[in-house]
Formats: structure tokens, C-alpha cells, sequence
């Protein structure tokens, strides 16, 4: 069963894929001393137009070419697993935030209450929605929920890759999501108030977080309107006037897909607009990377979500 918005609510497995527009790339998991490492990893990248990340669309527009992709990756990292966690584009799921003053007791009546409050936003039926969602920020006027709904024949498409590669994607879930993930998981996680920039090839998410609960999401595609910066200003702006924040300790910019050049030129005009420090992600305080492995800030990058994937349960087995 593929879960959506299950942000470290879930254990996951020992090999994490992600598939992505611009690339196909895994990661896998060990303990070493009880530490977590990265033991392998490989990239595979993508022309352009094999898959387009889409709420309503086809995504895999070449199947066999991606599945190619996605073998050559599972060879490069010892074989073919059984079971995988898999990463898809933010793209793939409308996300959102709703609070209720009154939870219902029974399971049930509360995932018809989550599910008539986004119907209203919901860009295709509410029948057709794959639709999730996990308990967040505790406020003094009611609980906060983050709910994610995408098409389930969309999810389905990534899931059926992965089945014809000879793998069970048993947890599905978003990229940013679990950016968010890989800097929950390092040993001096964030305890007040931080935003993370995540930019695609095709799309840019923004996130704020409170300590470790998600207050904030947004999400465009690449060609909308206003720059980046803009958008991170506005967003900046909706924080300070309607979630009474009072600053960020951390800003954080992850750039898959971005070229060096390109992704220094973003952290530049950020720093610039919110006129504070902006740092590159880095997951190795979560897990540490084997001796071989180099670590480039396009590799950190590409090991970011996969990492926050592989560790999303190591707080709960602590």
C-alpha cells in the first residue's frame, strides 16, 4: 500500500530509490556501531521528457528507458531488492494543512472529515484520490493535520516501474518530505523555527517548520510567475504576519537537478531577500558516508531525501 505525508510516522526499508525527472538514483542502509551509514549509492540521469512529474497526468511518458534506468541503478548498488521505499516528485501530490478544533474519536469519522475538507481543493474527484495524512503542530485553537492527496493511478504508474524492475515500493512518499526527514534525523535537529528551499528541475517547494512539525508548504512548478527569491519573500512574509514567527535559526536550500553555478546564483539571492545565512544540505550528520564514497554537493543532494527516507523510523526504535 503506498503512503503519502508520512512524515517520520512510518518505519522504512534499507533501500531507498528515488525517481525524478532529471534522474533515477538509490541509496542503501547499514549499522555500523550502531551508527547509521550510507553504503551505497548510484545515480542514473535522465533526458529529458522520459518522465514529467504530473497531478492529473501521465508521468512516464518512456517506460522501458526509465526502467532501464532504475535496473542499472539496482545493479550499481549490489542487486535487486525485494522491498524499497520510493521518492517521487512533490509534483505528484496537492499538499495541505487544516486544522480542527474536535478530533473524532474513531479512525474512521476522522478520515471523512480529512477527506470533505480537501475535496473542496481537490483538483480531480475525490473517488480517483489516494489520500493521507498525519497529526502535526498542536495548537492552542485545535490540531493540525498535513494531508496529502494525489491520483491513484498516477502512484500507481511509479509503483508498477518499480514491480517490473522486481521490487515492492512498500512505502511511497514525496521528495521534500523527506529532505524535511534528513534534517530531523541528525543528533542536533532543529528546535525553533527553520525554512527549507527545495528546487527541482521542474518545480520549487518551500517549507518551514517548527522544531519538527511542518506549519508551512508550498509548491510551484519552475515556469510560475515571480522568481524564486519572490516567492520565498512572500512566503517569508505569510510566516511573520500569520504564524507569528519571529525568525529563522536555520535556512536551508536543497537543489537537485541544479548545476553548481545555478544552485550558488539561489543561495546568493535568498541570502540577499531574507538578509540571513543560507546553507546547502547536508546529510551526513544523519548518516555518515563510507570511506569511498565522495562526498561533491551534487552527491549530498542527491542523498538527502533518500537519506531522510532510511532513517524516518530511527527515532522511534530509539
Amino acid at each position: 500500500m503506498s503512503v503519502l505525508a508520512s512524515l517520520r510516522d512510518t518505519s522504512g526499508p534499507n533501500v531507498a530509490v528515488e525517481l525524478a525527472s532529471h534522474r533515477v538514483s538509490a541509496a542503501t542502509l547499514e549499522f555500523h556501531g550502531g551508527q547509521p551509514v550510507i553504503a551505497a549509492h548510484a545515480v542514473e540521469h535522465l533526458p529529458a521528457g522520459l518522465l514529467i512529474p504530473s497531478l492529473t497526468g501521465e508521468n512516464i511518458r518512456n517506460r522501458n528507458a526509465v526502467l532501464a534506468a532504475l535496473a542499472r541503478v539496482f545493479e550499481r548498488i549490489g542487486g535487486r531488492p525485494r522491498r524499497i521505499g520510493l521518492i517521487i516528485p512533490d509534483l505528484v501530490a496537492k499538499v495541505s494543512l487544516v486544522r480542527f478544533e474536535k478530533i473524532p474519536s474513531r479512525a474512521q469519522d476522522l478520515d471523512q472529515l480529512v477527506r470533505w475538507q480537501v475535496r473542496k481543493t481537490a483538483p480531480f474527484p475525490i473517488e480517483e484520490a489516494q489520500v493521507s495524512y498525519v497529526r502535526g503542530l498542536q495548537a492552542p485553537d485545535g490540531q493540525d493535520f498535513i494531508v496529502s492527496l494525489a491520483r491513484r493511478t498516477v502512484v500507481e504508474e511509479y509503483e508498477r516501474l518499480c514491480a517490473d524492475a522486481g521490487s515492492h515500493a512498500g512505502l511511497v512518499d514525496l521528495a521534500t518530505f523527506n529532505v524535511i526527514n534528513a534534517v530531523l534525523a541528525a543528533p542536533a535537529r532543529p528546535v525553533a523555527d527553520w525554512l527549507l528551499v527545495n528546487v527541482a528541475t521542474d518545480y520549487a517547494s518551500i517549507a518551514i517548520v517548527r522544531g519538527e512539525h511542518l506549519i508551512f508548504f508550498r509548491n510551484r512548478e519552475a515556469e510560475g510567475d515571480g522568481t524564486l527569491a519572490d516567492l520565498v519573500h512572500q512566503s517569508a512574509m505569510y510566516y511573520e504576519d500569520r504564524l507569528k514567527g519571529g525568525g529563522f535559526a536555520r535556512v536551508i536550500l536543497a537543489g537537485g537537478g541544479q548545476q553548481a553555478a545555478d544552485l550558488d546564483q539561489v543561495r546568493r539571492s535568498l541570502e540577499e531577500r531574507l538578509t540571513t545565512p543560507v546553507e546547502t544540505v547536508d546529510p551526513r550528520p544523519a548518516a555518515a558516508l563510507t570511506d569511498r564514497i565522495s562526498a561533491s554537493p551534487a552527491l549530498l543532494d542527491t542523498l538527502a531525501p533518500l537519506v531522510g527516507l532510511l532513517l524516518r523510523s530511527r527515532e522511534a526504535a530509539a
